[in-house]
């Protein structure tokens, strides 16, 4: 049994305890509450400290790209759709970038592919500490990567192939959306086609199994919900740099699960990535919708996702809101909010410790790690 005691914690289930215990044992969380009896067992003080859930970073390329981008594992960019690759076959799992992102507390990552083709393939969830890929993964697939805007034209507009422009990119996606929808119909009808895994992966997104998760900034975010609408399939926008132009679009989709923003302190580039409103997060969470930060890793290190979350509050977030959205907001977007994201009775005990309130109180540092129960990092150690 390990005893976390008197510690302030927020929950990230609707409750804010001021000096209460959290009870782990197998892993899991057995019990949270401020009069609780106390076993015997291993116990950590946390008089004076913070206990939050694990952060959930729901936009990540860790241990695919390398810590300086000189690698990029998590690019097949020889056609500009690529749904039927799996990230999960490219996460490293003794990367440097995992110990870095458990030393800032970010207990579980989205490993998505990055964002060189229209559709990048298949994203997967993964605990940032464990023995092997199996141990780590929570879930596999999470979502359907896909990418607009900038990214796929500098691809793909050198080699003098489509997508060239951003009506090149739309045709892209709509084209591979029809494809799938036209598979999943011959197979519902029982006709004899030739399997095909990148089709029957898009087919997850238009039965909604999945969201599509998209890279996307300023306009672009409304020609994701204009084809998403299209084809009654959920997404989320990824990045959403500009968002605040768009408040009345993002908030009155219906197929829109979730607005990932971030990462911001990066080079600033004109145009779509120009508009850095992170304060937009204010908004869209007053007005209903689930939103999150990323750090984009490697793009941003893991350890500066505090330092985005502090800009919120800065700009008159909610403390309890703000940690929201590092913790129970991205679990749910991810569909993972079973396990992780809360301190509640039988999830995952994947905790972080702070000396000091995170995202609020600048010189807040993570004193503890915990993943699966288990203290994987002791700043005193």
């Amino acid at each position: 049994m390990l005893v976390i005691k008197d510690a302030k914690i927020f929950t990230s289930a609707n409750r804010v305890i001021q000096k209460g215990h959290i009870l782990i044992e197998n892993g899991k969380i057995v019990d949270v509450g401020e009069t609780l009896e106390l076993p015997e067992g291993e116990i950590i003080d946390g008089e004076g400290l913070v206990v939050i859930p694990g952060i959930v970073d729901a936009h990540s390329h860790i241990s695919g790209f390398g810590a300086d981008m000189e690698e990029q594992d998590l690019n097949e960019m020889t056609k500009n759709a690529t749904p039927e690759v799996e990230s999960i076959y490219s996460i490293d799992t003794k990367s440097p970038m995992f110990e870095r992102a458990i030393k800032g507390g970010i207990t579980t990552s989205a490993i998505a592919p990055g964002s060189g083709n229209v559709v990048g393939g298949m994203v997967c969830a993964v605990k940032s500490y464990g023995d092997n890929i199996e141990d780590m993964c929570i879930k596999n697939p999470v979502a359907l990567k896909a990418a607009l805007g900038g990214n796929p034209k500098g691809v793909y507009g050198k080699r003098n192939e489509m997508p060239m422009t951003r009506m090149g990119i739309a045709n892209v996606l709509r084209d591979t959306l029809i494809k799938a929808k036209e598979y999943m119909k011959k197979k519902e009808a029982n006709e004899e086609i030739p399997f095909d895994m990148g089709l029957e992966n898009v087919c997850k997104v238009l039965r909604k199994e999945i969201p599509l998760k998209v890279h996307c900034e300023q306009f672009d975010m409304l020609t994701t919900i204009r084809i998403a609408e299209e084809f009654d399939i959920d997404f989320t926008l990824d990045h959403a740099w500009g968002a605040s132009d768009f408040y009345d679009d993002i908030i009155g989709s219906k197929n829109c699960k979730g607005v990932i923003y971030g990462p911001i302190g990066v080079l600033l580039l004109p145009g779509e990535c120009g508009k850095i409103d992170i304060f937009s997060l204010i908004e869209l969470d007053r007005k209903g919708v689930t939103c999150a930060i990323m750090t984009d890793g490697p793009i941003l290190k893991p350890d500066v996702i505090i330092i985005q979350a502090g800009e919120v509050v800065r700009f008159g977030g909610d403390i309890e809101r703000v940690i929201n959205m590092l913790t129970i907001n991205p679990a749910k977007i991810l569909g993972i909010d079973d396990r992780v994201g809360s301190i509640e009775r039988g999830k995952d005990a994947d905790l972080v410790i702070f000396d000091g309130t995170p995202a609020l109180d600048t010189n807040a540092t993570v004193q503890y790690t915990i993943i699966d129960g288990q203290v994987v990092y002791n700043r005193n150690k």
